[in-house]
């Protein structure tokens, strides 16, 4: 039955199709005809072939603003009547079929009134078209259009191109396959793009499950984690594998952390309680005067407070100030007594200094026994005053060390000069010098005398030779004579 409703119904479709793109003009309300009931039209005519009288609509083009296609109104007095009773009659290749009754006007208006209802038919479906190209519906939505213009035009309610509305969902439901598969390839394409992500994130992990970088670590397994929440399903089979992998990987990483944390506990108790006993005996040890034992005695205690590990943040400051403290008790008292010694030194030195400069007017030496003597009183003095300053202690004895050197030395040459052995070895060596230089002239003289030149020259090379010797030999012997 065709009532008033039909053509309400027809602009909601029309609404919400173009929601959001514009909105089509407006549909005139027209009164309601009688009812009478609509012959149905067989699905076998439906699909006949449409005359040549009957040309297919030409959509118009998309506007440059993204708008849907807007068509020219059709010409209904082209495929139907209004007859002289008010029934209306659709024009198909089989003939002519009763769609409607019009009684509210003139024919011409209630053919403007069906072909209008055939206009909003067209116009869903250009909106279905429009919306599944640019992307704002998904091949289903389109799908319900192009069935629910099957529908209506299997029992049309309408004047108009009617094969050319069937041709029309014939190109929508070719286009709404070519999106089914489209979206099912960038399904599938999401699903492998997804799948490569998730083990990337998966490798990932994997790779950070034998870091030692605690912290960071373990926050970049929990953005690990987000982004595995936010990334798009894949196969419930292939996920779920993934899935072990990445939580094996965590796992193994969170039980090595625990483990090194336990550990560190362990660690940390054990230092606080050796270093403890490090405190206990460098106390001890504080009241201590033997400065240089006790000294090599707390390097000791610093080499094994270094090597007994970390106490932890909260305590190691504390235990270090108790160590150090006790060690500064000593260190003050011995820098104390080392402040008193060096002023003693430094008048010790100041003695020795005068000690050196009397020895010193020992030089030259001319009598050594009184020198001796002289060096030996300087000396008593020297080992009665102590130590002096380490930096002046080579410096100053060097002095007195020198003067002991000039007083053996004289010594040395006197025992030379009186020792009968020594005397004896230069007479002897002289007399032998003596001996070889005549025996030299005799075979120079011997050698001019029978003329050779030859011999004679290397007899007097011979001859200094010998008077070089016997000189120095003479003056050897002087020696033992002063």
């Amino acid at each position: 039955m065709n009532t008033h409703n039909d053509e309400s119904d027809a602009r909601i479709r029309v609404a919400d199709l173009t929601e959001g793109l514009g909105t089509p003009p407006p549909i005139e309300a027209r009164p309601t005809p009688p009812s009478l009931p609509a012959p149905a039209i067989s699905p076998a005519l439906v699909a006949a072939p449409k005359p040549a009288s009957l040309p297919a609509p030409t959509p118009t083009r998309v506007s440059a603003h993204g708008t849907p296609p807007v068509r020219p109104p059709s010409d209904p007095s082209k495929w139907g009547r209004i007859g002289e009773d008010g029934t209306a009659y659709l024009s198909l290749a089989d003939g002519e079929h009763v769609v409607g009754q019009w009684a509210a006007g003139t024919p011409a208006e209630g053919l403007a009134y069906f072909g209008r209802k055939y206009d909003d038919l067209v116009v869903e479906i250009d909106l279905a078209r429009f919306r599944l190209v640019e992307g704002r519906s998904s091949a289903e939505q389109a799908s319900a259009v192009s069935k629910h213009i099957r529908s209506a035009v299997a029992e049309p309610a309408c004047i108009g191109d009617i094969p050319g509305l069937l041709s029309l969902c014939d190109d929508l439901e070719g286009l709404i396959e070519k999106q089914r598969l489209a979206e099912r390839a960038k399904r599938l394409e999401q699903k492998e793009q997804s799948r490569q992500l998730r083990e990337g994130l998966v490798e990932e992990a994997e790779r950070l499950a034998t870091s030692t970088s605690w912290k960071s670590t373990r926050d970049r397994y929990e953005a690990i984690l987000e982004e595995w929440k936010s990334a798009p399903r894949v196969d419930r089979a292939v996920e779920q594998k993934l899935w072990k992998r990445f939580s094996v990987a965590r796992s193994a990483f969170d039980k090595a952390r625990r483990a090194h944390f336990t550990r560190r506990e362990i660690d940390r108790k054990e230092a606080v309680a050796a270093k403890e006993a490090l405190i206990k005996e460098a106390t001890a040890l504080q009241e201590s005067k033997d400065w240089a034992g006790t000294s090599r005695e707390y390097r000791r205690l610093m080499d094994k407070w270094k090597s007994a590990g970390h106490a932890g943040r909260t305590v190691e400051d504390a235990l270090w100030q108790r160590f150090r403290a006790a060690q500064d008790v000593f260190f003050a008292s011995r820098d104390a007594a080392a402040s008193e010694r060096d002023g003693e030194e430094k008048a010790n030195l100041a003695s020795k200094v005068a000690l050196a400069e009397e020895a010193e007017k020992l030089l030259p030496v001319t009598d050594a026994a009184v020198a001796k003597k002289s060096l030996r009183k300087i000396a008593e003095q020297w080992e009665s005053i102590g130590h002096v300053p380490r930096q002046d202690r080579d410096r100053i004895e060097g002095r007195l060390r020198k003067v002991e050197e000039a007083i053996r030395k004289v010594e040395q040459d006197q025992w030379k000069r009186s020792n009968p052995e020594s005397r004896a070895r230069a007479e002897d060596t002289t007399a032998k010098f003596e001996e070889a230089l005549h025996r030299a002239e005799k075979s120079r003289d011997d050698a001019r005398s029978r003329g050779d030149d030859k011999a004679a020259q290397a007899a007097e090379e011979k001859i200094e030779q010998m008077r070089g010797l016997l000189e120095a030999a003479r003056s050897a012997l002087e020696e033992f004579s002063r």
